[in-house]
């Protein structure tokens, strides 16, 4: 069989963003630690995967997919779409950084303290901060220090789920 059109197929494709779309809500909504102002998760393995494989502009969409669905399904909270929009520019990154090409620690540990520094820290924070009227920077300090443990064990699990994901696609181009 030519499983280089499995690899292209659209339905292969909408089917592996489905099931990743699927882990991602799992892991966010699920299997996450939460508090009104902090939240830690692996969300960002099937998000960094789609990103990985299918490019930016996929994984953007499938980030803001999956943070709407998952507020809309199982909400912990009231939806606002700021975390959408950072989910969808996560995506964005990831894809950005990791897609087509070897993955390195330094394109994994830009793409991670983008996000980390830009987006978790700076968005995230100024949602959190437009939706509770809590002060700034008081909402900022402990998440400077989830995001500083966060880094690096990110770094660390992408780039080995990168490095696999890469040679399995450099056997199936082959």
């Amino acid at each position: 069989m030519n499983t280089q059109f499995f690899r292209k197929s659209p339905t292969h494709v909408i089917v592996t963003m489905g099931l990743l779309l699927a882990i991602e809500v799992i892991l966010s909504r699920f299997l996450s630690i939460q508090t009104p102002f902090l939240k830690v998760s692996f969300s960002f393995v099937p998000l960094s995967m789609a990103a990985m494989l299918f490019g930016p502009l996929p994984a953007a969409g499938m980030g803001g997919i999956a943070d709407f669905l998952g507020a809309i399904l199982f909400p912990v909270g009231p939806y606002f779409p700021g975390y959408t929009l950072t989910s969808l520019l996560t995506g964005l990154v990831y894809g950005l950084f990791l897609y087509k090409r070897k993955v390195t620690w330094w394109r994994v540990l830009g793409a991670v303290t983008i996000i980390a520094l830009a987006l978790h820290l700076c968005l995230n924070t100024l949602w959190l901060y437009m939706m509770s009227d809590k002060a700034y920077l008081a909402l900022l300090v402990p998440r400077i220090v989830k995001e500083a443990a966060m880094i690096p064990i990110q770094t660390v699990v992408i780039y080995i789920m990168g490095a696999r994901v890469f040679s399995a696609q450099k056997k199936i181009a082959a």
